[in-house]
């Protein structure tokens, strides 16, 4: 599905521990790192597909997690030229998100990048809030950005003053997660 404008609506995923650490996942096969992202269905809305997005690429449900707000609207970002699908009518020119903040309130254990038959990730950590904005692959930085300012005043650990837990390269933990497939679809 996408828009007359060439965008795919999609959906994104930022999910904050207590500490206000943020999850951060290398793509399968990959080199490159982001947010749980992925494509609305035609039948969905944001909140479903960012729920049916998240048990897919993190294996989490529900009550895992507690939504703590969304971005207003769409944030769009746009494919680089080598990247767009010519063959493909429509042609896809980039995104448009809607960005979700959720507070994960789960044992880390109950994560699980192999939930699907073709997992999206193949390792992840925690890191701080903002350090994906500077991190994610460059055509997606500035909607890094623009969601990462929308949602911080939401997060209630970086509401708070206190000691921070960081080191220098923005990893704390994280961990592989069961078999992995080099097959992967791309968001």
């Amino acid at each position: 599905m996408i828009d007359a404008d060439g965008f795919r609506p999609n959906v994104g995923i930022v999910l904050a521990r207590d500490d206000g650490r943020v999850f951060w996942a290398r793509r399968a096969g990959q080199d490159g790192w982001q947010f749980p992202q992925g494509g609305m269905n035609t039948d969905e809305t944001p909140l479903e597909a960012m729920y049916r997005e998240l048990a897919e690429e993190t294996g989490l449900q529900p009550e895992h997690v507690d939504v703590l707000g969304a971005t207003p609207g769409w944030l769009r970002y746009r494919l680089p030229r080598r990247l767009r699908r010519r063959n493909q009518r429509p042609v896809c020119v980039g995104q448009k998100q809607v960005w979700f903040l959720l507070h994960f309130l789960a044992d880390e254990s109950v994560v699980r990048l192999d939930a699907t038959e073709h997992p999206e990730f193949d390792v992840y950590r925690w890191v701080d809030f903002w350090y994906p904005a500077n991190n994610v692959i460059a055509f997606k930085r500035r909607v890094y950005q623009r969601a990462l300012r929308h949602l911080e005043p939401l997060v209630p650990a970086l509401r708070e003053e206190g000691p921070g837990s960081e080191d220098d390269s923005g990893n704390e933990s994280g961990g592989r997660i069961g078999p992995i497939s080099s097959n992967t679809d791309h968001d």
